[in-house]
């Protein structure tokens, strides 16, 4: 309530307000906390397991791939990938339920966009094959909490380099990848950034070593996967690497200059058959296969390609 005129000093007149008169002062102090209350009970809810939970079941039956931004998840091309890994890099695993939502929103639109993109075509690709060097043996040593550990370390190491560079990746086969890359510069340079990245992946001591086969043709897409004789071929030329390292058809190093190999940091050797082997079934008889060694100046970095003096026999 408000009192009259003061009748005191001739001063100006003053108004008196009592305690009870709630003034602005008041609202802003019983704010706050409300506030604070709603912020608390949102993020609570969104790290909720349950809630978590049942999102995760809501994405099982949207279209496209459920397991849409797990590392070990398989994925496709284009623009909902990208903002897949934006949005892993951003959120990591605390996102909580609102990383689910954002994910399986990305899941439909990923599913969108390759029902509409399955136009049959058959460009020149370069084809990718990785697996990891005696991967089976030490899984079973370790068993599957340490392998799968190790594969999504991988997948953390080796994919970001490949999908960033213009990449697509076909399929996951265990412990290896398919991939395809419009341009076959692009495609060993992303390679040779992989195997970098993988020299910092250890899981209980144990340290992978990958091989790669790298080859360049036109094999038929059929929706999201690619088949036929050029991608047989990739995964030969990937058996060519048994310890380890790049190996590349004579399809992919013909589109290759000096030069480009000179700035990568790496030489060419060509890969000679055992005079009474043969060449293995499966390749074309004319076809050339070379093997990618570090330059001196590059070994330190490149750990997973021989050295320029490293001749020993491949098998």
């Amino acid at each position: 309530m408000e009192l009259g005129p003061l009748p005191a000093s001739g001063g100006p007149e003053q108004t008196v307000t009592t305690p009870d008169s709630p003034g602005p002062l008041d609202s802003r102090q019983h704010s706050p906390p409300s506030l604070r209350g709603a912020a608390a009970w949102l993020r609570n809810t969104n790290h909720s397991p349950g809630v978590i939970a049942m999102v995760r079941r809501a994405r099982r039956v949207l279209p496209g791939d459920p397991d849409f931004g797990d590392p070990l998840s398989r994925a496709g091309e284009g623009g909902p990938r990208a903002a897949a890994r934006a949005a892993g890099r951003l959120l990591g695993e605390r996102g909580g339920a609102s990383r689910e939502v954002s994910l399986g929103a990305l899941q439909v639109w990923q599913a969108v966009t390759e029902a509409v993109s399955r136009q049959p075509a058959h460009p020149e690709v370069t084809i990718v094959f990785t697996d990891l060097v005696g991967f089976s043996a030490w899984s079973l040593r370790a068993g599957d909490d340490a392998t799968l550990r190790l594969l999504r370390r991988v997948a953390g190491a080796v994919e970001p380099p490949l999908l960033d560079a213009g990449g697509h990746i076909v399929k996951r086969m265990g412990d290896g990848i398919m991939a395809v890359f419009a341009d076959p510069l692009v495609a060993v340079s992303a390679v040779l950034e992989a195997t970098r990245a993988l020299n910092s992946v250890d899981v209980d001591g144990y340290t992978p070593r990958m091989r790669v086969g790298i080859h360049t043709g036109r094999p038929q897409r059929l929706g999201s996967d690619w088949l036929g004789v050029d991608v047989n071929v990739a995964a030969r030329v990937m058996e060519r690497a048994s310890r380890g390292g790049v190996v590349l058809s004579g399809a992919t190093l013909d589109q290759l200059a000096q030069q480009d190999l000179d700035e990568l940091g790496v030489a060419a050797k060509r890969v000679h058959w055992p005079v009474f082997a043969g060449k293995p079934a499966g390749l074309p008889a004319d076809l050339a296969i070379y093997r990618l060694k570090a330059s001196k100046e590059t070994v330190r970095d490149l750990t997973g390609l021989d050295s320029p003096d490293d001749e020993s026999p491949q098998a």
